[in-house]
């Protein structure tokens, strides 16, 4: 099939969540005689240059250069109006006149779409059957946003969370078939009741590239891995350490945390300057910090979809301590293959619970690690995309009264 593949963000190297979902897409297609054209954005030369590693992946890739002033006007011009800020801030004029052009020049049995805020380009066709992968909801991360910020933020995101919410459901009638990343997600997508079939599939994890070694781990040390310029990081690791850091070091004074991400805040940089804290930036290898670990801590507050960095522990063989809502993105269970918490006493009993308790830390290991080859392996995942694929044409085609 000649496939155009549209997202938000230029898909390699795929080094964070928006960029890993979406290469294991194209790899998969290309890998199996698709001949994928992949179109996207990069908001800096050096994005632009690494993009191109792509190339051994995918037939051929559009990328548009975009600064991050004018998406920023793009987002403020969208303010008075009905359409979401974020369709302003990964609009490119350059990469809808490709799009336009490659619609106009080539035949294409499928477009597929990941994330909604770039559907924009694509819309407006008809004759060629479309998949709408909205990975996350994001009307519902804004809104959750708005429980989070101070007045007035809190009513910026409320609005940005109505709108699109709006948008969602406008764009998913416009497309033949719909898909989210968890089931949650797709309950979501469910609630719409659009009209429109919907599925979802899992996001995967490279099991072979974070994997276990025999190099010991520091029973005193625990992780955090993520983009500490991501709010939802940044939230999550201001209210553990003012709250939980000092219970666990009230139990355990040698306790040393690893906060390690790039581009952290002055915010999170002080959080460096706590008793036991480091707060590392940008690091060109995460898995030697989080394997040193004695476990991951991923106490997040706001989370939709899946977090790839518990995926990527649990892989590694590392323990992870997490919260309910980041739990739900996850297809393992609580106790068996993971810890769960909430309460800042709940999240200290548990972290000390695998702290105190090798055989538990061994345990947990074990168990992680095999949840994650058993459900959360790519290429299950990508035969749940390739049924989703031919569900969409084959019904296509039929309600054209032909099949392809």
């Amino acid at each position: 099939m000649n496939i155009l593949y549209v997202c938000h963000r230029f898909p390699f190297p795929p080094k964070r969540g928006g960029k890993i979902r979406p290469f294991n897409m194209i790899r998969h297609l290309s890998a199996n005689g698709h001949q994928v054209t992949v179109c996207s954005l990069a908001r800096s030369p050096g994005e632009a240059a690494e993009g191109k590693g792509i190339a051994p992946y995918c037939a051929r890739f559009e990328v548009a250069q975009v600064s991050n002033p004018v998406q920023a006007l793009r987002m403020i011009a969208r303010l008075p109006l009905s359409t979401p800020s974020s369709m302003g801030f990964f609009y490119s004029p350059s990469l809808r006149q490709r799009v336009r052009q490659l619609l106009s020049t080539q035949q294409w049995d499928l477009i597929f779409v990941h994330c909604s805020s770039v559907a924009q380009y694509v819309e407006h066709v008809r004759d060629v059957p479309k998949i709408l992968d909205f990975g996350d909801m994001d009307s519902q991360k804004w809104l959750e946003y708005a429980n989070h910020k101070p007045f007035p933020l809190s009513l910026g995101y409320r609005l940005e969370g109505t709108k699109m919410l709006a948008a969602e459901k406008r764009l998913a009638r416009l497309f033949d078939l719909c898909t989210a990343t968890t089931r949650a997600e797709w309950e979501t997508l469910e609630g719409y009741r659009t009209g429109v079939p919907t599925d979802w599939f899992p996001n995967g994890v490279d099991a072979e590239f974070f994997s276990p070694t025999d190099d010991g781990y520091d029973p005193d040390t625990l992780s955090f891995i993520g983009r500490m310029d991501y709010y939802p990081n940044q939230e999550c690791m201001a209210r553990f350490c003012a709250q939980i850091w000092p219970l666990l070091k009230s139990r355990r004074p040698q306790l040393k945390l690893l906060i390690v991400g790039a581009d952290p805040s002055p915010e999170m940089r002080r959080l460096g300057e706590l008793p036991g804290v480091t707060v590392t930036g940008s690091v060109p290898d995460v898995r030697p910090f989080v394997r040193k670990s004695a476990l991951m801590v991923a106490p997040l507050n706001i989370a939709r979809g899946t977090q790839n960095k518990i995926l990527e522990a649990m892989a590694m063989g590392v323990p992870v301590v997490t919260s309910r809502v980041a739990a739900g993105g996850v297809d393992a269970e609580s106790v068996t293959h993971f810890l769960v918490a909430d309460t800042p006493e709940e999240y200290s009993g548990a972290i000390l619970r695998v702290l105190d308790d090798p055989a538990e830390r061994q345990r947990l290991a074990i168990a992680g690690r095999q949840r994650m080859l058993s459900n959360h392996a790519w290429p299950h995942s990508m035969e749940r995309l390739d049924q989703i694929i031919d569900r969409c044409i084959t019904n296509f085609w039929e309600s054209k009264g032909r099949l392809a």
